[in-house]
């Protein structure tokens, strides 16, 4: 089969199409043949930083995420032929992920996707959709009536919680960095945007928000926590500002009080949850986002704009 293999930190113009045997089956395991594979940001961290270190094990072939069918389902309940997700569990970092025509998978890190969509749009739900949704589930606990801001709303997290947020009855509000985004995030369902100049707990708000989902990350964190009403909620779940810790952390003087500050860990998905997120999608008719579409042995091109950025939203592997 036709995968993309590394052994070492590389850059992106030095990722190149193998071959290499099928995966063999074994207990507990399911082999998935491949449709289509969504590109994350961690693997672009892969890539370039964390290949070299020890709990990386090289050759390996990266991917966290996809889209498929179950070709092979030993002794599992799947069937072959069943439409299925998998993600995340060490996926594309402890064992061989999803750059290649079919994948050697744990049977608990591949949930059955209970869908129409086609395999590209399918793609783009696993981990995107598992990651906002948890996010505004578990941690913001999101209810009908709520105002969420989404903070980072350009990015595919953020555009995917725009669409859930609305799709669960809150007024959402997305804060975007450029003007210029503002009616490309009301068309997915924003309520209401505003220029994130840093310095939104100074902005003037149609509604406060009383929930805010952080993915620029620590470093607009403090803002952030001084932006939502009182009682309310901060899920920090992003680091597209770089930062990725808060130095000299103090949380009683840190956080302000009436505040709750929590941070979605996406490495344990569920079938049920996966089923709730497709229902969402379902009954609100919601069109899984993606801007990017690359084939395989364009790795090279797909890499580079995920590692500059710019893309828009989500890139996505052609596997057919």
């Amino acid at each position: 089969m036709k995968a993309i293999v590394i052994d070492r930190c590389c850059k992106a113009e030095e990722l190149k199409l193998s071959e290499v045997p099928v995966p063999k089956v074994i207990p507990g395991w399911v082999l998935v043949r491949i449709h289509a594979v969504g590109l994350n940001h961690s693997e672009a961290i892969l890539r370039m930083y964390e290949a070299d270190r020890e709990y990386i094990h090289t050759p390996i072939i990266p991917g966290i995420e996809c889209a498929g069918e179950i070709a092979d389902a030993s002794d599992s309940s799947f069937r072959t032929g069943d439409r299925v997700v998998a993600l995340m569990g060490g996926m594309g970092r402890s064992f061989n992920g999803s750059y290649a025509e079919y994948a050697l998978l744990p049977a608990r890190n591949v949930m059955k996707a209970d869908t129409d969509l086609d395999w590209l749009s399918l793609a783009a739900v696993p981990e995107t959709y598992f990651t906002a949704y948890g996010s505004l589930k578990e941690c913001l606990m999101l209810n009908l009536g709520d105002t969420l801001l989404v903070r980072g709303a350009t990015s595919t997290v953020g555009q995917a919680a725009i669409q859930l947020g609305k799709a669960m009855g809150a007024w959402v509000i997305a804060a975007c960095r450029r003007e210029s985004s503002f009616q490309e995030m009301m068309q997915i369902g924003a309520d209401e945007c505003v220029k994130d100049d840093g310095n939104l707990a100074s902005t003037t708000f149609r509604h406060r928000p009383n929930k805010l989902l952080e993915l620029v990350g620590p470093k607009t964190l403090p803002d952030s926590l001084m932006t939502v009403e009182h009682p309310g909620y901060v899920c920090n779940t992003g680091i597209l500002g770089n930062q990725f810790t808060v130095e000299h952390f103090d949380p009683i003087k840190y956080i302000p009080n009436g505040v709750f500050l929590s941070g979605f860990f996406s490495n344990y998905p569920t079938q049920a949850t996966m089923d709730e997120i497709f229902s969402l999608i379902a009954v609100h008719h919601l069109k899984p986002l993606y801007k990017k579409v690359f084939a395989l042995n364009e790795i090279v091109a797909a890499h580079t704009l995920l590692e500059k950025g710019g893309a828009g939203g989500k890139i996505l592997l052609n596997m057919d």
